[in-house]
């Protein structure tokens, strides 16, 4: 029970020293606001404020509980005075609300339960709290350069912070649940305010009851939180239409840069705000949002820029090229993003809607009425909300999980809820329903196995009844090989693996293949030895009279490919002896110059690759410093980039550059036995630890041999083995 209290104390002190913080700004900027107003927008102005106030700690590291305590508390004796003389919306009739009293109460009861117990959601309990978890222990930010996701803008996460350092990952989870009613209470007041309250009520249901947004809500995601600031964000843009003052488009400016600082793709919401106030022809307020939004958004990019070179990794590398992200991985990601594993895009209403397994969770089936929408255009505010819909929906093409429609959903419930209040039974019918169909049981009755999803009320864990570790140990199979990890891995050690785990349950390094380009080479080297296409078995060889050179460069000349230039090996010969390389050799290569001496290092498994596809003008170079005497040019090859063209050119003793069109190529043996030489380079490159699970394709070679490969296994966990290289 005392940890019930410390999840419940850590979420209530956050969400407390946000709502102070925000009153106190609120003072400060005097929004015309009425009181039922102002509660929402305290927590959301408050929470991007002591946001920016964590990142300050965080770059100082100076995140300890006593300096969240000292804070948070003044903040709230400051901040937690009611502004006088606020006036109150317009109350609903009470035979509008009785009705959704009981619903809302269980629905609560389950969320709650749900963000109170153990938390297991995917992605929470690996990036969102791996990182927080990791901060928190090194009292600030690290130069993390192995973790893509440490270069994403974190500013909700950072809000975890407060509330993991009293009630650790529950309490994570439970601020961010706090968002959901927030969202809601917004929602309403939206309605109030201009003139549709039933309508607005009805909407707010919709959201809550809605399957993905209440188990996204009750986990450790940031979705429900980004979705909240920004319907604040519009609703805001609709009251500076309304009274045209100065202080609201500092608000505004406020929530813009706190939804880029929360998440990449909340952009939208500073270019709705741009359209907007273009269409209003308002330019000098432009000047204004972007200069106060630039103060939540610049942290990170100069964040990103200090440690990673590209301010908005990571993605577009191929304008701030550095060495921690590939081009083709970004490209790769994109395209996975936008198509998961459907075979037909035509499938995403049913997925998204009733089936939840295939995009990650299910908006319910009450949204295959969304078309009826379009009858609120002609509304006051009816054709406004369509517009957003579309705009904030429009983000939804860069990833087709369900979760991220989150976003659109509040305008989109808005607009349907105005369209069937027309005839009120049938919007109560249709609430009811909906929340029919979003309970537990109810849904697994339609819905894919595997959709995720809330699946009971965990009360029990809830109140720690039955213990976390106990839970999760049963339950959770990435908290159980995060604890082998754990147990069996020395501080300071480093894991390498081709899956996302539990991070967030470990204090030990993980490296996720996929993660960064220094993992994905890793693996590469450890996939080559039992793959025979990956090994260097090509011989490109090209001869050249007898004469002194000076640089030695092979260029790529192919296009449309989809294949990479890789160089296992570039060798220079004279006589039949190879030059032994030197200090003074210059190494280059285009378009990837980092890595390029993995092709110059006598090992067959290392590589140079481009890491995108090909192109005429790629190549490897080496400058001698000097002339040095050759005859024969060569690289290693694999046939995975047998789409791969080259010629030769190098510089005479003239200073003339000179050209070799077609190389002669050689089928050579591939080494004997590469497995344990792979390891060690891995070993060497920090990571001392591999964790496999049964389904990679190393697994059962690893199983059946790991002397091989210079293995021992220190244990296993749910088809997970965790390797150490000696």
């Amino acid at each position: 029970m005392p940890q019930a209290f410390y999840i419940l104390f850590g979420a209530a002190f956050t969400i407390g020293a946000s709502i102070g913080a925000g009153r106190l700004a609120l003072r400060r900027l005097k929004l015309p606001l009425y009181k039922q107003e102002e509660l929402g927008f305290a927590f959301l102005i408050g929470a991007a404020l002591l946001s920016l106030v964590l990142f300050g700690l965080a770059t100082a590291h100076l995140l300890y509980k006593g300096v969240f305590l000292a804070i948070g508390a003044l903040l709230m004796w400051r901040g937690w005075r009611r502004p006088a003389d606020l006036p109150d919306l317009p109350a609903l009739p009470r035979n509008w609300i009785w009705w959704t009293v009981p619903p809302i109460a269980v629905f609560g009861a389950l969320y709650l339960c749900h963000a109170m117990a153990p938390e297991m959601s995917p992605d929470g309990s690996a990036y969102h709290l791996g990182l927080v978890a990791k901060y928190y222990r090194d009292r600030g930010f690290s130069a993390i350069t192995t973790n893509i996701y440490a270069n994403l803008s974190q500013g909700v996460d950072l809000l975890y912070l407060v509330p993991f350092a009293f009630g650790r990952h529950s309490s994570a989870a439970l601020l961010h649940l706090s968002f959901l009613p927030a969202l809601c209470l917004l929602m309403v007041c939206y309605g109030k305010r201009f003139g549709f309250p039933k309508a607005a009520l009805v909407g707010a249901l919709f959201v809550f009851f809605t399957p993905v947004v209440g188990i996204d809500a009750a986990s450790a995601y940031i979705d429900v939180a980004v979705a909240c600031i920004l319907f604040g964000l519009y609703y805001l843009v609709q009251l500076w239409d309304a009274v045209r003052a100065r202080q609201v488009l500092i608000a505004i400016g406020i929530l813009c840069g706190f939804a880029i600082g929360a998440k990449y793709t909340a952009f939208i919401g500073a270019v709705y705000v741009a359209g907007f106030l273009l269409w209003r022809k308002q330019w000098k307020p432009i000047v204004l949002v972007a200069a106060v939004a630039a103060i939540w958004v610049t942290p990170w990019l100069v964040k990103n820029t200090i440690v990673v070179g590209n301010p908005v990794s990571p993605f577009a590398n191929r304008i701030f090229k550095n060495p921690y992200v590939h081009i083709s991985f970004e490209e790769e990601y994109s395209q996975r993003m936008r198509q998961y594993e459907l075979p037909d895009r035509r499938l995403i209403p049913l997925e998204v809607t009733i089936k939840g397994q295939a995009l990650g969770g299910l908006i319910g089936p009450l949204f295959l009425l969304a078309p009826v929408a379009l009858v609120a255009f002609r509304s006051p505010h009816g054709a406004r909300l369509l517009i957003a819909t579309l705009v904030f929906g429009s983000i939804y093409a860069t990833n087709i999980g369900t979760r991220f429609l989150i976003p659109a959903l509040p305008f989109l419930s808005l607009v349907m809820a105005q369209a069937v209040t027309r005839i009120p039974p049938l919007a109560i019918l249709l609430v009811l329903a909906h929340a029919i169909s979003a309970w537990p049981p109810i849904m697994a009755k339609y819905c894919d196995t595997y959709a995720w999803r809330l699946d009971r009320v965990l009360f029990k864990q809830a109140i720690r009844k039955e213990s976390e570790h106990g839970f999760l140990d049963r339950k959770w199979p990435a908290y159980s090989v995060a604890q082998l990890i754990e147990r069996a891995v020395p501080k300071g050690g480093q894991v390498l693996t081709f899956n996302q785990t539990g991070e967030a349950y470990t204090t030990r390094d993980i490296r996720v293949v996929y993660q960064s380009a220094s993992n994905a080479v890793l693996g590469g080297v450890l996939l080559t030895p039992t793959i025979p296409q990956y090994q260097p078995v090509r011989w490109l060889e090209f001869t050249i009279p007898e004469q002194r050179v000076r640089k030695v460069r092979i260029v790529q000349t192919a296009a449309n490919s989809p294949d990479h230039f890789t160089v296992n090996e570039f060798r220079v010969f004279h006589k039949g002896r190879e030059l032994p390389r030197e200090p003074r050799w210059r190494l280059r290569a285009n378009p990837y110059p980092w890595g390029v001496q993995d092709a110059f290092d006598n090992s067959r498994l290392t590589f140079w690759g481009s890491w995108q596809a090909l192109y005429p003008g790629m190549f490897i170079e080496a400058d001698f410093g000097q002339p040095e005497l050759v005859d024969r040019v060569g690289i290693e090859a694999t046939h995975a980039v047998s789409a791969i063209r080259i010629k030769l050119e190098y510089e005479d003793s003239g200073g003339k550059i000179q050209t070799v069109a077609e190389p002669h190529e050689i089928e050579i043996a591939p080494p004997l036995d590469m497995r344990r030489e792979a390891t060690e380079i891995v070993k060497s490159r920090g990571a001392g630890y591999l964790l496999i699970h049964e389904n990679d394709f190393l697994a059962k070679d690893m199983e059946a041999a790991p002397e091989r490969w210079g293995l021992v296994k220190l244990g296993d966990s749910w088809g997970f083995r965790l390797y150490a290289i000696r």
